[in-house]
């Protein structure tokens, strides 16, 4: 319960009795799953990043027309040229 306690204080929390009971149970299940992971041999599995094989999602870049760039430009604040102008993020 001490733990349900600290985490519910970490993440300004309050919970009732009620609460604080399930989520003690709810950790329980899952500290209790995590304890039968760490019995299953892994040695022989090759590290992966991802659980699942995906296709990468690159494609090759294509040129297509923004439109009318007086027009596009016309809704920003602050503008040179043909940019839009915006304040600077790093110094």
């Amino acid at each position: 319960m001490k733990d349900v306690e600290k985490v519910a204080r970490l993440a300004r929390l309050a919970l009732t009795e009620e609460e604080k009971e399930n989520f003690r149970a709810q950790l329980s299940h899952i500290l209790d799953y995590m304890e039968k992971l760490q019995k299953v041999d892994t040695s022989s599995l090759e590290a992966t990043a991802h659980p699942f094989i995906t296709k990468t999602g690159w494609r090759e870049d294509q040129v297509f027309p923004w439109g009318e760039t007086e027009k596009i430009l016309k809704n920003s604040p602050e503008k040179e040229e043909t940019f839009f102008k915006v304040k600077r993020v790093l110094e």
